[in-house]
């Protein structure tokens, strides 16, 4: 049975009340560098992305749940992006928003319900990551999660007025 319930937390769709919730993050500045944001959004632009975003991840090739505690709070987003039905794969993004909920396992557990969502639902074969070389906390939750460091991408990003390097992980469903 396929489910997006976890034991501390649970993955939903978007709703249109999400749309402060959606509009805090996409602004948060000190976020923009793993979002690759260079300027901010508008809450009509994020209204017009939530009012498409029950279309078919096959059509669109993304997916943004929200990380839901079971008192309803949003806790985070968790990204489906670059889905490529014909070679199987997609990249992968979580976000916890609030530093005080982070480090208390939300990211894992939400990144644990979408790897057993992608390979059992969506029957893909691999799923990827990109990390900032400097992003300690996430390198830490996909290797967790047994995603594999494949790569380092020199200079990749150029953030505050300097490059820096990327790693790429990858997580293959072996299972098939």
């Amino acid at each position: 049975m396929i489910t997006l319930k976890g034991e501390h937390i649970y993955l939903r769709a978007l709703e249109p009340e999400d749309l402060d919730f959606i509009h805090s993050i996409e602004n948060d500045e000190s976020v923009w560098e793993i979002s690759s944001t260079i300027t901010p959004y508008s809450k009509f632009l994020i209204k017009q992305y939530l009012e498409h975003a029950h279309k078919d991840i096959y059509e669109v090739k993304q997916l943004r749940l929200v990380i839901s505690s079971y008192d309803d709070e949003a806790l985070g987003m968790i990204d489906i992006f670059d889905f490529d039905i014909k070679n199987r794969r997609a990249g992968v993004g979580v976000l916890i928003k609030a530093s005080e909920d982070r480090k208390k396992g939300y990211g894992s557990e939400a990144l644990k319900l979408l790897c057993n969502y992608c390979f059992n639902h969506l029957d893909l074969h691999q799923l990827y990551c990109n990390i900032s070389e400097e992003n300690e906390a996430s390198i830490k939750l996909f290797t967790t999660q047994g995603f594999k460091n494949i790569g380092l991408k020199k200079d990749w990003n150029f953030h505050n007025g300097q490059f820096k390097n990327e790693y790429l992980f990858q997580l293959i469903n072996n299972v098939h």
